[in-house]
């Protein structure tokens, strides 16, 4: 088992396949992922979210109702993980269908960056917010891309076919997509801003 860790589900494109969900510790979902995980025969821990899209409230797991609008859902969920105990939280479904939904949840990221480790997973990829110095193992023929949000400071990277030496990326100006591993271990460092790690299956 993950111990400790936390399968999330939000409500952008579901997984085509769920992981071994027995490998975690707690399932929860946001109250429009709730559906997918019924129809997966799956019951989570816990619910949270306003509830507005759920005519029938399950009555065999507990809901937390969030109605509070100044916060996203993923927001809101992420503070019960924590006040909870959590640290370590695998988040799926928060790309997908509505794009600024997945921009807003990078950018929740970010905010929760010093108290959670928020690891994102799709039906193409896994990414992360990178720590000033990241090694990932696994990697060879992988696809790495790194997204500055919006900047990164002198950037260094050993195992990948286009390496970086000390070089800024910022969005809007210069991002480091499909670049490819040419290791099966990589390494990734920068000095200052919030860079963005995604690996494709």
């Amino acid at each position: 088992m993950k111990k400790g860790t936390v399968f999330l589900l939000l409500n952008g494109e579901p997984p085509k396949t769920l992981p071994d969900l027995d490998e975690y510790e707690i399932i929860c979902a946001t109250d429009g992922a709730y559906q997918f995980l019924k129809e997966q025969n799956t019951t989570p821990h816990f619910i949270s979210g306003d509830f507005d899209s759920l005519e029938n409230l399950p009555k065999d797991i507990e809901v937390i109702h969030t109605p509070n609008q100044d916060f996203t859902d993923f927001d809101k969920i992420l503070q019960i993980l924590f006040d909870k105990g959590y640290k370590n939280i695998d988040v799926y479904g928060a790309s997908g269908k509505e794009q600024d939904h997945f921009l807003g949840n990078l950018h929740t990221a970010i905010q929760w960056k010093n108290k959670l480790n928020l690891t994102f997973f799709d039906n193409h990829s896994h990414y992360f917010l990178a720590d000033k110095s990241t090694s990932i193992s696994n990697c060879i023929d992988k696809t790495v891309s790194l997204v500055p949000f919006p900047k990164a400071e002198k950037i260094t990277t050993k195992g990948l076919q286009y390496p970086l030496k000390s070089e800024d990326l910022t969005f809007g100006e210069r991002i480091g997509t499909r670049n490819k591993a040419i290791q099966d271990n990589i390494k990734i460092t920068f000095e200052n801003g919030e860079l963005f790690i995604f690996i494709n299956h």
